[in-house]
């Protein structure tokens, strides 16, 4: 299979590339290209004539570019570049791909389950309505865009949840705190956390490539999402540390503003329901063995 990776730099394009050597990878790059796997794109403008091109005959897109949520607090400036990057760079890579004599079969998209919003100890599933708020009117906006592939390609949205992953991710960034000794709850801590080890992420898109009747969208969350004081519990027994130092809500609005508030103390209780209804089986459905295997990787 001829597969096009947009995103490639990121956590998951990481991951997942080294692990599809069995087919022919392409990578669409901003900067300058250093080899001949690789497509330049402006994700605002499109793409020059020979790169358009180059896009026809790929079998496969898997879009992953975005710009990075948690990088830094949310000015108006970095929700547009947020939402922006998303939206835009979705749809000028489509609308490329629709011009094509011979355009891709499946266009596999990232989303997120930032799509819910806050909803609590709510069970939610793909059949869920969207939240409010701005990362919910984001996501939702970024499917949009993807869905305009369906008049030529399957299309699959990833809802991507908590990422578990050494090199990145979520986890990436508790890891210093919480060797430290100063890990501990976020808020009430009984904010749900969706979390998936990035060896299921990797393995899904595998299964979504290898099943050509899978379409729509799809939670890439395990199956038993914890509170945010189960996680951080979990966390502490495997690195031998304590977690006593709580971090209080008027703490994260303070230093993190409205994207700590968002990413920090709101949750989502998600669970993978259309995955396993196709017969997707978890590496990892258990949070204790999901952080050992990722952190002795």
């Amino acid at each position: 299979m001829k597969i096009l990776i947009s995103g490639a730099s990121g956590l998951v394009g990481t991951n997942l590339i080294p692990t599809l050597n069995a087919h022919e990878v392409y990578k669409l790059v901003r900067k300058t290209p250093n080899s001949s796997d690789e497509i330049q794109w402006d994700a605002e403008k499109g793409f020059g004539e020979t790169e358009q091109v180059r896009l026809e005959n790929f079998d496969a897109v898997v879009h992953l570019a975005g710009d990075n949520v948690a990088s830094e607090n949310w000015s108006d400036e970095k929700k547009s570049k947020i939402k922006e990057s998303r939206t835009v760079g979705t749809r000028v890579l489509v609308e490329a791909l629709k011009q094509l004599a011979n355009p891709p079969k499946y266009f596999i998209s990232a989303s997120a389950i930032g799509f819910y919003g806050d909803r609590q100890d709510e069970v939610l599933t793909e059949d869920s309505a969207k939240g409010v708020g701005f990362l919910p009117e984001v996501c939702d906006a970024w499917e949009r865009e993807a869905q305009k592939a369906e008049s030529f390609a399957r299309v699959v949205c990833m809802r991507i949840g908590v990422v578990l992953a050494k090199d990145g991710g979520a986890l990436e960034k508790m890891l210093t705190p919480f060797k430290f000794g100063v890990g501990g709850t976020i808020g009430s801590g009984k904010q749900y956390m969706s979390w998936i080890a990035i060896d299921d992420i990797v393995a899904i898109v595998h299964f979504l490539l290898e099943n050509p009747e899978l379409k729509g969208s799809f939670n890439l969350t395990a199956p038993n999402p914890v509170t945010n004081k189960e996680f951080t519990n979990t966390l502490g027994k495997i690195l031998n540390r304590p977690t006593i130092l709580p971090l209080p809500e008027f703490a994260v609005k303070l230093i993190f503003g409205e994207m700590g508030e968002t990413l920090l103390l709101q949750g989502a209780r998600v669970l993978p329901k259309r995955l396993q209804e196709a017969g997707y089986q978890f590496k990892y459905t258990d949070l204790d063995e999901a952080m050992k295997g990722v952190l002795e990787n």
